[in-house]
């Protein structure tokens, strides 16, 4: 290894340290050897190839050096050829070592990425829907990239270059002192000539990264805002395209002028190490060749030194930031352990029961709920805020009971905020109730499976998501299983077999990111086939068809009556004039049920539901 390529490696292992750090607890080393353990067979091997590697890397020179005395003393050509075959043995032994231990340090590294990655994808599936709603996409997935990459680069790059440099290090200052303790020494003097300045300009280069990557993100953030269907839209109706560029291309800017600053400075602190080089090199050149002319020193041993010097400085460098850089690793296990930390709300307990088979009926007992606080849900670091929102907790509703029978409709109406979509909520167990009982079947949601609930009750929301995927793959979603017959039959149902027969694609036809390909109308009755294909005996819509025009809605309508035969529904409505065939209307206003009642009952009562229905239907052009 020459001297530059030593000075790149300590430049970038410098870089790579100067992170935010905090200092390990013995909690945290623990936890890190329990993602270790399954793989001591491969982080043991490891380090004994590290261990050989290292042997080797200080055996050549030592050989090169003995080539170098059997020809100035003029011996037989056998013994020169002898030592040549043996550096060409090892030079192979060396570059097979090197490709297994490769192997090794990539099977390990990538072992742990992909148990640390499921780890933590499994433990935010648990998470509840708060979590979601509070944390930036892309910080969680950087804990799922950036962060498990960093935890395991603690094991695949840190502890084996520990090993080996110290074991390097070792031999070759033995090897060294044996050979000339004096040269030795003075070539240790010029050490702090090449670490100083790594240290400083290395710290220096971080800092450029850091901006850049803070420049880059927000380029990224604002790009992903902006290139999304719905971001794109807003920029072209209300957006100011000549500011918008501006402000991209200043950060651009920036971004190319901490890059032209960064080149220029590798490039000065690797001219300047490649003179300290130059200058130990002419240092073990001159005093070893005065000693060898005086004959104390053989002229083999010179080169020897010259050859060992880089393998000297290599790992002392190395191991000179090697507490910062392990430590720097390190704290990515701790961002991993963040979020697995975080204690999931929603537990399904060990003896949990499935729902009843039969029609299923829908009963809140005298429910109380309130929204957890961010500090129970979510992270200031997932947020990308100085400190979590000290919000939270209030209660929303107030005491809220119902009783839906088998294949019974009961519908939700009241003012925006009033805690509809909160009663839809917890009813598949999105959120469990601080107070009272959601009982499917008779039985609180609570004694039930996760499985069971999902397979008994599906939703319908008024943005229809989807995801950017297929026609065939959005419907499996509900049915893995399902055969083709039954997909078309979905789709015949939900009023949509003609629109995706005339897609180019058929079935196989990408929707595009959330839908975005299709209509809202169209998007509705996906999601609709999508819950015909998954045969839930409780339907429950969340404002269906409230953002959609006449024509869509009588579409959506359609499908919705096939989805709703023979199902016990909970139907959130802000037209009126779909749940006017609801067996129970319930009046929501402020987390309490004011009113209950049929259509008539209500409009008779004259309380809040007529004063909500007079005001959406007596005006004229209205649709009674």
């Amino acid at each position: 290894m020459s001297m530059e390529s030593t000075a790149w490696m300590q430049l970038h292992s410098v870089m790579s340290a100067q992170q935010e750090r905090r200092p390990l607890t013995r909690a945290t080393v623990k936890r890190i050897g329990a993602f270790a353990r399954p793989h001591r067979r491969q982080i043991i091997q490891f380090l004994v190839l590290s261990v050989a590697t290292a042997l080797l890397a200080v055996a050549t020179p030592v050989l090169a050096g003995r080539v170098v005395d059997a020809i100035v003393n003029g011996k037989d050509t056998g013994t020169v050829i002898r030592l040549a075959l043996l550096i060409a043995a090892i030079a192979l032994a060396d570059a097979a070592l090197g490709l297994l231990n490769r192997w090794l340090s990539a099977s390990l590294g990538e072992g742990l990425i992909l148990d640390l990655r499921t780890a933590v994808f499994d433990h935010v599936q648990r998470m509840p829907v708060a979590f979601f709603t509070r944390t930036r996409t892309g910080a969680l997935v950087s804990r799922l990239n950036n962060d498990v990459i960093g935890a395991q680069r603690a094991f695949s790059n840190t502890l084996s270059g520990v090993v080996s440099n110290v074991v390097t290090l070792l031999l070759t200052l033995a090897v060294m002192l044996t050979i000339s303790w004096q040269i030795t020494l003075l070539a240790l003097v010029l050490l702090p000539m090449f670490v100083v300045p790594a240290r400083r300009t290395g710290a220096r280069m971080a800092r450029l990264q850091r901006e850049a990557a803070e420049h880059n993100a927000a380029m990224g953030t604002r790009m992903t805002e902006r290139f999304s269907a719905p971001g794109a839209t807003l920029v072209k109706l209300f957006g100011r395209p000549a500011d918008e560029s501006a402000e991209f291309a200043a950060r651009a800017r920036r971004v190319r002028d901490i890059g032209v600053r960064t080149a220029m400075a590798q490039s000065v602190f690797i001219t300047a190490l490649t003179l300290v080089s130059a200058l130990a090199l002419a240092l073990v050149y001159g005093l070893g060749g005065f000693y060898a002319i005086r004959g104390e020193l053989q002229p083999g041993a010179v080169v020897s030194l010259a050859l060992l010097l880089t393998r000297l400085y290599a790992p002392l460098t190395s191991l000179a930031g090697a507490r910062v850089e392990a430590m720097s690793a390190l704290v990515s296990f701790e961002r991993v352990f963040e979020v697995l930390d975080l204690e999931p709300l929603i537990d399904e307990k060990p003896d949990a029961r499935r729902v009843p088979e039969g029609p299923v009926s829908v009963e809140f007992d005298a429910v109380r709920f309130g929204y957890p606080p961010a500090d129970k849900v979510s992270l200031a670091s997932l947020e990308e805020v100085a400190s979590l929102d000290t919000r939270g907790g209030t209660e929303v509703l107030h005491g809220v009971s119902f009783r839906a029978e088998p294949g019974e409709m009961v519908a939700l109406v009241g003012s925006s905020g009033a805690g509809k979509s909160t009663i839809a909520q917890l009813l598949p167990r999105l959120y469990d109730t601080d107070e009272g009982a959601v009982r499917l079947g008779g039985v609180d949601v609570r004694d039930l499976t996760q499985d069971s609930i999902r397979a008994s009750i599906g939703m319908v929301t008024q943005d229809g998501h989807l995801f950017h995927e297929s026609v065939r793959a959005n419907l499996l979603l509900a049915r893995p299983g399902a055969t083709e017959d039954e997909l078309w039959d979905a789709l015949r149902r939900s009023r949509l077999d003609g629109l995706v027969a005339s897609l180019p694609d058929g079935l196989d036809t990408v929707v595009g990111e959330r839908g975005y390909r299709l209509s809202g109308g169209e998007r509705q009755r996906l999601t609709i086939a999508r819950l015909l294909l998954a045969r839930q005996r409780v339907v429950i819509l969340d404002e269906a068809t409230a953002h959609l025009d006449s024509t869509s809605e009588v579409a959506v309508q359609e499908a919705l009556a096939e989805a709703l035969e023979g199902r016990t529904a909970v139907v959130i409505a802000h037209r009126l004039s779909t749940i006017r065939a609801a067996d129970q209307i319930l009046v929501i206003e402020a987390g309490t049920v004011v009113e209950r009642g049929t259509h008539e009952e209500l409009l008779v009562a004259g309380g809040r539901y007529e004063e909500l229905y007079r005001a959406q239907f007596e005006r004229p052009g209205a649709e009674i």
